[in-house]
């Protein structure tokens, strides 16, 4: 009696095996790209909270950002940005006699270089300009 049982042979396996592979290769570069797309949303998000914070802070009795920078209500969002992997800065403007302005900044993640910039003027606006050079103390608002 003939054994004509049918079966994969190894090599058929490991072709299966390596197309499985290449696959998953590709399929992990594209939700890496959409895990830091999520991640620049998650730290605009926050520099907008900033923003909205921003104004909160000025209509408490000081009517004035001066410790806005230490204060939560611009470290809580903060925290987030860096859980988020950006780096955020904020600078106050205190030559300005009424409504010293105030600026936060974060670099972002899908494009290395590009930071996001807000200040309480409500401008907010992403380029590839370094945080330093974009939100200087001298000015407490976004510069391009």
């Amino acid at each position: 009696m003939k054994n004509t049982s049918k079966g994969f042979t190894i090599i058929e396996l490991l072709v299966v095996v390596a197309i499985i592979a290449v696959l998953t290769g590709i399929v992990l570069v594209n939700v890496t790209s959409y895990i830091n797309k999520g991640k620049d949303a998650a730290i605009k998000g926050n520099l907008s909270t900033i923003l909205t914070n921003s104004a909160v802070y000025f209509d408490l009795p000081a009517g004035t950002f001066t410790d806005f920078c230490t204060n939560q209500y611009f470290t809580g969002p903060q925290a987030a940005i860096t859980s988020a992997g950006g780096t955020a800065i904020c600078q106050v403007n205190t030559n300005v006699p009424v409504g010293i302005a105030v600026c936060a900044c974060s670099t972002l993640k899908v494009t290395p270089g590009n930071t996001f910039c807000v200040d309480s003027t409500g401008y907010k606006k992403e380029t590839a300009a370094a945080c330093a050079t974009r939100c200087p103390a001298a000015t407490g608002a976004c510069i391009d």
